[in-house]
């Protein structure tokens, strides 16, 4: 079955750098196969037998603390998940013009409390809606595209990790582009 795991802050600004190649080599050492990166941001898409994403989460996480000393949030979602999320497209009514579209992945079988949509303060963003264990938002520039996830996490008391919709379905493209080769 294939998975990807959304790494909390890996190689962004500076701040915990991790090699592609050491990345791939600390889920291969976890017995994860065709292991891959995507945009060098902790996106990592890996394949292994049906399993708990909660227990992934637990075990990559350790595994990563192992690698680089640091604890490293990460948020597992099977392909399949992904597939589903975009085939819904919580973004259709949207207005595209200059926004970014987010999606907030929370630790499994968190109920959000929020009532959306929700303004983030002093912001162009907004929290527009949840299903399952992701959060969207919208924001409209001005650098607000990396306000969704603490805004999220502090609502909600999590750990959480955000990614931009483009590369959720680059992502959805390429697994199918790659089923469809096999």
């Amino acid at each position: 079955m294939q998975y990807v795991a959304f790494l909390k802050g890996i190689n962004v600004g500076g701040h915990n750098l991790i090699s592609k190649e050491n990345l791939q080599a600390t889920f291969t050492k976890q017995g994860f196969q065709n292991v891959s990166t995507y945009k060098q941001s902790g996106n990592v898409i890996f394949e292994t037998d049906p399993a708990d994403i909660e227990e992934l989460e637990v075990n990559l996480q350790q595994a990563l603390y192992e690698t680089t000393s640091k604890n490293i949030v990460v948020r597992v979602r099977r392909m399949t998940e992904l597939e589903a999320i975009q085939k819904t497209d919580p973004f259709k009514n949207c207005e595209g013009e200059g926004a970014s579209f987010l999606v907030t992945f929370l630790p499994r079988n968190i109920k959000s409390q929020l009532q959306f949509p929700v303004k983030i303060p002093k912001s162009t963003a907004e929290v527009i809606a949840s299903r399952g264990d992701e959060v969207y938002s919208v924001s409209h520039g001005h650098g607000d595209g990396a306000l969704p996830n603490p805004f999220v996490e502090a609502k909600l008391k999590v750990k959480a990790t955000t990614r931009n919709w483009n590369i959720i379905r680059e992502i959805v493209q390429k697994y199918a582009d790659q089923k469809t080769a096999k």
